[in-house]
């Protein structure tokens, strides 16, 4: 058992590494949040502090960045942060043109707003957005699950 939470450590300590690495800012200055919505979700990083503009503007420099990407069909960020293609991503890289990916800035970092009408794509937004709850150890936002 002690094994076994030590293992678990260290896998998510690496990722949490690779992901201060490819975003740009620390995992422990801010509060990632992804939520699922009835047509799609949302990818939302906040920086703990208000006055962290260094923070505040990386989230939003590297959130821009996978909005593009991800409108593109390209998921290598987050292949390199968790060191494996997300669940979900590879479907999303196929349907890319029935996905809709808009960036917002936030009072103290921003939001991808991801939307599709098309059944097949929605559920490969669902499990991409599952994966990264469970990787990044987040819970589900209970006031806007399944939501507009």
């Amino acid at each position: 058992m002690i094994l076994t939470l030590l293992f678990l450590c260290q896998m998510n300590c690496a990722m949490e590494h690779r992901g201060d690495a490819v975003m740009g800012f620390s995992h422990e200055t801010t509060t990632h949040a992804f939520k699922i919505h009835d047509d799609g979700g949302a990818i939302e990083v906040a920086a703990n502090d208000p006055k962290d503009a260094k923070s505040i503007e990386a989230i939003r420099a590297h959130l821009r960045e996978i909005a593009k990407a991800f409108a593109k069909g390209d998921f290598a960020k987050p292949k390199a942060i968790h060191a494996t293609l997300p669940d979900g991503a590879a479907e999303m890289r196929e349907l890319h043109a029935a996905i809709k990916y808009e960036y917002a800035d936030t009072e103290r970092g921003g939001r991808v707003r991801i939307t599709t009408a098309d059944a097949k794509a929605l559920d490969a937004v669902h499990r991409f957005l599952e994966f990264q709850i469970r990787e990044h150890h987040t819970e589900r936002d209970p006031a806007h699950a399944h939501s507009q």
